[in-house]
């Protein structure tokens, strides 16, 4: 399918074109496999081999295509290291991760899904030793349950500690090719973890939080005593819904030199509240993917019905008179008018007196939501950012 320009912003709009399926939840999720792809992530012609399989809108037919290819690139790492071409199974490995971590985007809830995140783990897992990557796994105690992540020990000793928190679509795993590759390519130690309600953490009872300051907090805790983190030494970043959890702690945590959103997200009640009201009012039916996408948001949340998750998620809003901490807000030009005038909003009426505004535009490639259609863009900006708070 040919690029097209979108005409009119829906209030969940993440993308400002159309790059290949006519679904916009799917090709939103398109976009991002191929946005992994400089990272380690499925190469062009490896995505676009797997979007021929799929029927546009079709929830099962994206999930087989995936996780088929998952399964292939599994068989391939495994060969190659029967050979003793470790690197390259590493190589193939990690694709096999990105393929599986596809996969679940559209599974719904349930057994597929949880069997599909089983998959990506284990050979997320297997990649970083095969590639022999700097990767210690841990579990934050939480809730009488269990946050998990990755820190990436930098090999120099005294590299800032960055803490990179996902949003509603997201795993701890997926950000290493998000951004986290690249943080630590760039010089940083990198913590990725899953808050509640990200990951597979919602089959465990954990839900999103309004005060998303307190996971983060024992997650911090975590990186201090275990990693050697030091506070005044740490900067966070949060991407998507993630911008509303950074933006929380930005305002409740001391121990962040810096806090960076793409997008800064203080208010997602009005947004959730504006794209069920659209849904709603909608003549045509949604798509497999659609329907899976909100059944999937839903379960994260903790929500029985449309009207449950507006009522959990009410109470989520970031005050920006408590921010004084240096922060830099990103928004990409082809983001929802709800977005972009959260962000804008944001970066006016923080307290910081050391703050910065970034808007991407279409020619830098980067204008999607959290920079999916150029992620080194994401990381360019953020490591430009920080090197000038940690003086590097």
């Amino acid at each position: 399918m040919a690029q097209s320009t979108a005409t009119e912003k829906r209030p969940d709009q993440r993308l400002g074109q159309t790059y290949r399926f006519a679904d916009p939840d799917m090709d939103l999720f398109f976009v991002a496999a191929l946005g992994w792809g400089p990272a380690g992530g499925l190469d062009i012609g490896q995505a676009f081999y797997i979007a021929s399989q799929i029927t546009d809108g079709d929830a099962d037919s994206w999930v087989r295509a995936f996780s088929n290819y998952g399964d292939a690139m599994n068989v391939q790492a495994d060969s190659w290291n029967a050979q003793g071409r470790k690197r390259a199974a590493g190589e193939a490995r990690l694709k096999a991760f990105a393929s599986y971590r596809s996969a679940w985007q559209f599974a719904g809830p349930g057994d597929l899904f949880k069997s599909l995140v089983v998959k990506h783990k284990a050979a997320f897992v297997a990649a970083m030793k095969e590639l022999a990557l700097p990767a210690s796994h841990f579990e934050v105690p939480f809730a009488g349950k269990q946050l998990p992540g990755a820190y990436f020990h930098n090999a120099n000793p005294n590299a800032p500690v960055v803490l990179v928190i996902g949003g509603a679509d997201t795993c701890f795993e997926d950000l290493f090719l998000t951004v986290g590759r690249n943080l630590l390519e760039r010089g940083y130690s990198v913590a990725l973890a899953d808050l509640p309600g990200q990951g597979i953490t919602q089959a465990d009872g954990l839900y999103w939080q309004a005060e998303a300051e307190k996971p983060i907090a024992a997650i911090v805790d975590l990186l201090v005593s275990r990693f050697g983190a030091k506070p005044g030494r740490i900067a966070l970043i949060g991407l998507s819904l993630g911008g509303y959890f950074a933006a929380r702690a930005a305002g409740h945590d001391e121990r962040f030199a810096t806090v960076i959103a793409s997008t800064p997200f203080p208010n997602p009640a009005e947004m959730f509240a504006l794209a069920v009201k659209e849904k709603a009012k909608s003549a045509q039916p949604p798509s497999a993917s659609a329907l899976r996408s909100a059944q999937v948001t839903l379960w994260k949340a903790g929500a029985s019905s449309p009207q449950d998750f507006l009522a959990r998620t009410s109470n989520m809003i970031a005050d920006p008179a408590l921010v004084t901490v240096p922060f830099l807000s990103i928004l990409g030009a082809g983001d929802s008018p709800v977005f972009a005038a959260q962000a804008h909003a944001w970066h006016r009426d923080i307290k910081s007196t050391r703050k910065a505004f970034v808007l991407l535009d279409a020619a830098s490639g980067a204008d999607g939501h959290v920079q999916v259609n150029n992620r080194l863009r994401l990381a360019q900006e953020a490591t430009g950012w920080m090197d000038d708070i940690f003086h590097l």
